[in-house]
């Protein structure tokens, strides 16, 4: 286990302030900024496979998740600790990115369309925590660069065809995609987030 249990990290804490309502589609900025923080992620994941999920639910998945035990192991403190975070912090943030409708009388919170839009943000490709949006920006950026070579008639590039340098392009792209609807389908069937390493 990385992190003493019942330890509160630096990202889970949240200092901004809002103070005006907003209700509208969250700009590519505010779902990084959403993302940024790890109780954040597991709330929109969670929500993901519980969609009328309570406030008291979701503290203790996120509790569990945090202290890589089962929702049966947390304790009060470990489950309080995060309830309060949720209701004094993430839940009115992602409430007023319009990421998710939350009844205070209640309790109940339940994701928007707009979650479905932010698949892609949550997806990782692997153990280093690389998301699928940063992972084709990559492969985007060496494809230009492969382009950029031919174009400059570089000695390397010039020993291959370029019909054969387009050929493996496309390849790269293509298993990529089979690659990304393969882990997508597990990652859907999944009963916890990726980034969550339990001990053997």
């Amino acid at each position: 286990m990385s992190k003493q249990r019942g330890t509160v990290s630096r990202e889970d804490s949240d200092s901004s302030s809002e103070s005006t309502e907003r209700h509208h589609e969250p700009t590519e900025q505010e779902v990084f900024d959403i993302l940024s923080n790890r109780r954040r992620r597991y709330a929109l994941y969670a929500l993901a496979d519980d969609d009328a999920a309570t406030i008291g639910s979701l503290a203790e998945q996120i509790a569990a998740w945090e202290n890589e035990c089962t929702v049966t192991d947390i304790t009060s403190a470990e489950r309080k600790r995060v309830y309060t975070a949720l209701q004094q912090s993430h839940l009115p943030k992602l409430e007023r990115t319009g990421l998710v409708s939350f009844d205070r009388e209640s309790g109940r919170v339940r994701p928007t369309d707009t979650v479905e839009e932010m698949d892609i943000y949550l997806e990782i490709v692997g153990e280093e925590q690389l998301s699928w949006d940063q992972y084709y920006l990559g492969l985007s950026a060496v494809s230009v660069g492969i382009v950029a070579a031919i174009w400059l008639d570089l000695p390397f590039f010039r020993a291959v065809s370029p019909l054969i340098w387009m050929t493996i392009v496309v390849g790269l792209f293509t298993v990529s995609a089979a690659a990304h609807n393969y882990r997508s389908s597990g990652l859907n069937a999944a009963t916890e987030p990726p980034e969550v390493n339990r001990q053997s």
